[in-house]
């Protein structure tokens, strides 16, 4: 079994439909929302992408199939006065689970945000993600909090 991670080019046609179904594959997983992505994100999704400078793929390929993905969004510390990369998406395709490449990818954004001067890297799970949760955990990933007697933070948002 051969495994290759590459950043992913929004200009090359095959990054692009190789995202587009990763990406379809996670969101159409209970834990991506079992929905498939609108056909206005499978249209426009990498042309968006590509007009940013601050959101980069992983694509992780077995054996030259899509396997994985990672997308990542570069944001900023206030407190630390650093960048962080924040870990959008991490979905593996069903038949490749198992086989480390969430950690392989893992591996990947940590020595680019070494190499960006980060000071962390930030993710979202859900809570009923064990699977995940376990992996994150094994990676190193802990749940934020600043104060014990405050909590650990929760992810909201406001769908506009």
């Amino acid at each position: 079994m051969s495994v290759e991670l590459t950043i992913a080019d929004y200009q090359n046609l095959q990054h692009c439909n190789d995202l587009i179904y990763l990406l379809n594959s996670y969101a159409q997983d209970p834990m991506g929302g079992a929905a498939p992505l609108s056909d206005y994100s499978v249209q426009n999704l990498c042309a968006k992408l590509a007009a940013r400078n601050d959101v980069f793929t992983i694509l992780c390929y077995v054996d030259g199939k899509p396997a994985g993905i990672c997308n990542f969004v570069e944001g900023f510390s206030t407190f630390k006065a650093k960048p962080l990369l924040n870990i959008h998406d991490m979905g593996v395709v069903a038949e490749y689970r198992g086989l480390g490449l969430s950690h392989k990818m893992m591996d990947l954004v940590e020595k680019i945000a070494g190499e960006r001067d980060c000071c962390k890297i930030t993710l979202e799970v859900l809570e009923g993600n064990q699977v995940a949760k376990n992996s994150y955990l094994k990676f190193g990933f802990t749940s934020y909090e600043l104060d014990p007697k405050m909590g650990s933070a929760l992810f909201w948002e406001k769908v506009l």
